[in-house]
């Protein structure tokens, strides 16, 4: 029977103890008794290795043996038998084949992987660290929760008696000057203007993914999410504008048509199985649409005078980039100083400088240099000459082949996710809880308060995102099934569309973001924080509502809207 690495790394839990922590003290205490066990003892990772490779050479031999049957029996043979007692028709042996064939290829790069491991440091005691951390990085929930902290640190700090020394440290000046890259701003500026470049940048990523791979890659699947965000985004701006349609207040209909993605998907997070995963699916979609219009919003209608000649600089530098990667070209370093100087003109040039994240993530490819079944060949050789190379001891030549079938493992991946996958926790537990520490601070004191309660700019953005959002999302969804353009998700009703609707009424990050933008008075900024702080609060804790108490709920119960 061959060892399943994968399985075997993971924690051991009783049967009678799985609805419990599956995390115990002896669990830990037990792993770090074999891992002093193992130290001073490299020769059990070699054995591991060559039991890992002898499994993945029975495995792509008995897979390659039932392979040929399958040509046998599609090609010359007698319709395939899939069981004792029946014959299958033809038709059925195809979708095997593949299947097979998809299979030999994950078999080889999974035992590939594995003895990586097993070369460089015993690899279940690294699952059964490294795996629990790296989850609890890349969730969602998590990043919502560490800018929520950040945010309540900021209006813990701001009226509390260290208050000056907030506004101080934000503006504290950076400068920086070599010949034609200059800045000088202070740290408030680097962080929106920076910072949130790269938040951008990981927007444009999740955005061309979806678009090339995910819920918007068809019409068929983007059709809802985007009549959905569509409704999201127009029915906040009537709103506000109807509350702000003259003087200086009516810059500001951009902000209540922002949702925050990490609240979001957070709050849905917290309901389970209660939800369907088609509407964790179609909320995600939702908000990919939204920020692409939200990013659109702030190049067409927050771009102020623009300098054509640093625009003309950074549109250069964007065309450079782009034929280094048309051209095959793979050094971070080099794309790393040409996309600092490309949004250093940006910056320069009037137009916002976090436009400069999205166009670069427009770029990135979305296939990788290698295809799978190329791998899956070169694999196997270097497996059969690693095999040989354990064979003779030669440890050198076989560190040297695991290196290359790293070197191949990478090439397989495509740059777009693997860039996702790096920059996304950096972002979510760095650059965010930055941008709320640095923007989210507001003075609570009676006269602010109450200049807000009689603000139309208040009102404007609460109502816009509280009662705009799940009026305009519901109301186009139920527009476009009505006239057969898209059907609702399998296993969700029109209660799940209205609390999603609430949820997308949650606007922190973006909606700040362009409400400093959209405001140079910091009294009309304290107020549009107050009613977008006030109003995320309201549609995130009745979407929550809502879908708790029909998510559990047969969705064909629902009545005909």
């Amino acid at each position: 029977m061959i060892r399943n690495h994968r399985v075997a790394c993971q924690w051991a839990i009783p049967q009678a103890g799985r609805n419990q922590i599956p995390c115990h003290l002896q669990d830990w205490v037990k792993t770090w008794n074999q891992l002093s066990w193992r130290i001073g003892r490299p020769q059990i990772w070699w054995a591991e290795a060559r039991e890992w490779l002898s499994g993945a050479d029975r495995q792509l031999t008995h897979i390659t043996n039932c392979q040929r049957k399958v040509r046998n029996s599609v090609l010359h043979g007698p319709p395939l038998s899939l069981t004792s007692n029946a014959r299958q028709p033809l038709h059925f042996a195809t979708p095997l084949l593949a299947r097979l064939q998809h299979f030999e290829i994950s078999c080889v790069k999974d035992r590939a992987e594995n003895i990586t491991e097993a070369i460089r440091q015993p690899a279940y005691i690294v699952r059964a660290v490294r795996g629990p951390i790296q989850s609890f990085i890349h969730t969602e929930e998590v990043g919502a929760l560490f800018l929520l902290v950040a945010a309540a640190v900021a209006l813990v700090w701001i009226n509390s008696p260290w208050s000056a020394s907030y506004v101080d440290f934000w503006h504290i000046k950076i400068s920086f000057d070599i010949h034609i890259f200059a800045i000088s701003e202070d740290l408030r500026h680097l962080v929106n203007e920076g910072l949130m470049a790269i938040f951008f940048f990981v927007v444009g990523l999740e955005i061309k993914r979806e678009l090339v791979h995910g819920e918007l890659s068809t019409f068929r699947k983007a059709i809802l999410p985007v009549v959905a965000a569509v409704g999201g985004m127009s029915a906040p701006a009537v709103i506000y504008v109807l509350f702000n349609y003259s003087g200086d207040y009516l810059v500001g209909w951009g902000i209540p048509m922002a949702t925050d993605i990490a609240f979001a998907v957070g709050i849905l997070a917290l309901l389970g199985r209660r939800v369907p995963t088609e509407l964790r699916v179609f909320l995600l979609g939702l908000a990919i649409v939204d920020d692409l219009g939200a990013i659109g919003v702030i190049a067409a209608f927050y771009t102020e005078a623009i300098n054509w000649t640093n625009l003309g600089l950074g549109v250069g530098f964007f065309v450079a980039i782009a034929l280094c990667v048309r051209f095959g070209i793979r050094s971070i370093g080099f794309y790393l100083v040409m996309c600092v100087v490309m949004w250093q003109f940006f910056l320069e040039s009037g137009i916002h400088a976090t436009l400069a994240g999205v166009l670069i993530a427009a770029i990135v490819p979305s296939k990788p240099d290698l295809l799978r079944k190329d791998y899956a060949a070169a694999v196997k050789d270097l497996l059969h000459d690693f095999r040989l190379a354990m064979a003779n001891k030669n440890e050198e030549k076989a560190q040297t082949i695991v290196a290359q079938i790293e070197k191949l493992s990478r090439e397989t991946e495509e740059p777009l996710e693997r860039l996702e996958a790096t920059i996304h926790p950096w972002v979510s537990f760095v650059v965010l809880p930055l941008f709320a520490l640095a923007n989210a601070a507001i003075v609570f004191d009676a006269d602010i308060l109450s200049a807000a309660l009689e603000s139309q700019v208040t009102f404007g953005i609460a109502l816009g995102l509280l009662i705009g959002n799940p009026v305009g999302i519901l109301g186009l969804t139920w527009l476009a099934v009505k006239l057969g353009l898209a059907e609702l998700p399998t296993g969700v009703g029109w209660r799940h569309i209205l609390g999603v609707g609430f949820l997308a009424g949650i606007g922190f990050t973006v909606a700040i973001f362009i409400a400093g933008i959209a405001f140079k008075d910091p009294s009309l900024g304290d107020q549009a924080k107050i009613g977008i702080f006030g109003a995320s609060l309201l549609a995130g804790a009745v979407g929550y509502l809502l879908l708790r108490t029909v998510g559990s709920r047969n969705p064909d119960l629902d009545p005909e809207l």
